[in-house]
């Protein structure tokens, strides 16, 4: 069940960040930058890590060079913890 909710959050971090680029291209409507981190904190990390280097969205801003990396550190340390408990 957490394997699935880790596969759906990371779908969900790459759609958004993926969608987010396709709209700043276009000058629609954004998602705000507080939306897509909170989406790479709750699992979506790997997945706006994976966009973030694909697409080249968010590389030059330094809270997303920082936050979404930490995210997925912080994921991978809980699973590394839990797992050795």
């Amino acid at each position: 069940m957490v394997l699935i909710f880790y596969g759906v959050m990371t779908v969900v971090g790459f759609f958004s960040m993926w969608s987010d680029k396709r709209r700043a291209k276009q000058h629609a409507q954004r998602t705000p930058e507080a939306t897509l981190l909170w989406i790479a904190f709750l699992g979506g990390a790997l997945g706006s890590l994976l966009a973030m280097q694909l697409v080249r969205h968010k590389t030059r801003k330094p809270k997303f060079q920082l936050l979404v990396p930490l995210a997925l550190l912080l994921h991978a340390t809980g699973w590394v913890l839990f797992m050795t408990a």
